[in-house]
């Protein structure tokens, strides 16, 4: 077990993504596909052992092979699995995709009944590990389901238990993604109702313009981050795909363009854009620099086809910078 406090600690969705070889067609003409990690906190925390921080993902996988792939490949990328539990019922979820670029790249989650990440509970939830670790994250399909939104919940009531700043003086940052997925809700009000629960426990918020209307009802770029803020957050990003991202704070405003790329498969985009984001909030970067790098990390990311295995390290996310400098 890790003794010392992680950098980025993570909860949420882990699982096997089995992405098809053929592109531009649908899954009942591909003929062979590729299997790899994916599930978005778990992305993330691989993201950021990418770029050499202490990682760590509070998840469950099932009692079988995909299980045993999942925790293997975590423990490959860096990530400590320490508190990735096993389902004694539920299987490892998978997840098939199509691929359609630039822009079309529809997801098939194999769920049910339920996944085991949504059957972590508040005991499951390391207090020490959840009170000390730099810059925890989560997701809001976190809390689509019990007892994971009660474990969630009990994480961010340890986080607000201590003062914002660590021990060692260093900010510490509670980072919500508002990855909407409507096929893990009821209705669209649940979603909107855990997002009002997850902005006023953190402190920065990341969503694209859909997720910013379920979240505070506007998707308009700098409503939406104003509503964002409104609800408690400190930072505010919203991603506007072609138009690329705005980050507002409560005294700064950074719009960036998108990096140009050639698109192979875009769902690993956005978990590089949110571990790079996690690597310039732990570094103390720039607004400005932390955006600019996250839009780069995740076009890097969207020119592959996988996702966790894609994830770069600070160097290759650099060298595209320079090239697609004007």
């Amino acid at each position: 077990m890790h003794l010392k406090p992680f950098d980025v600690l993570a909860i949420g969705r882990v699982g096997v993504d089995l992405y098809p070889m053929q592109s531009g067609v649908g899954l009942e003409g591909v003929e062979s596909f590729a299997k790899f990690l994916g599930g978005s906190a778990g992305n993330v925390t691989v993201a950021a052992s990418q770029y050499g921080h202490a990682s760590a993902l509070i998840s469950r996988v099932g009692d079988d092979p995909f299980g045993r792939f999942v925790r293997r490949s975590l423990e490959q990328h860096g990530v400590d699995t320490g508190f990735v539990g096993t389902d004694p019922q539920l299987r490892t979820p998978v997840t098939f995709c199509e691929l359609f670029p630039p822009d079309d790249f529809p997801l098939y989650f194999y769920r049910f009944p339920t996944a085991p990440d949504l059957r972590i509970g508040p005991g499951e939830i390391a207090p020490v590990a959840v009170q000390e670790s730099r810059l925890l994250w989560a997701t809001l399909t976190g809390l689509s389901a019990e007892p994971s939104r009660t474990a969630h919940v009990t994480a961010w009531d340890l986080r607000e238990s201590l003062s914002a700043a660590s021990p060692s003086g260093a900010t510490r940052h509670t980072v919500i993604d508002l990855d909407y997925r409507p096929m893990f809700w009821i209705t669209p009000g649940d979603a909107t109702r855990a997002a009002e629960v997850a902005l006023a426990a953190s402190t920065v918020a990341i969503g694209n313009r859909e997720e910013c209307e379920i979240a505070v009802g506007e998707t308009e770029p700098d409503r939406a981050a104003a509503a964002l803020l409104e609800r408690g957050v400190e930072l505010a990003i919203v991603k506007q795909g072609p138009r690329g991202v705005l980050a507002v704070t409560a005294d700064e405003r950074v719009e960036v363009p998108p990096t140009p790329i050639d698109v192979v498969n875009g769902l690993g985009a956005g978990d590089a854009f949110g571990g790079a984001v996690c690597h310039g909030l732990l570094s103390g970067w720039s607004l400005e620099e932390t955006i600019r790098f996250a839009s780069a990390a995740g076009a890097l990311v969207a020119g592959e086809l996988e996702c966790a295995s894609a994830m770069p390290d600070e160097s290759h996310v650099r060298a595209l910078m320079a090239r697609s400098a004007p």
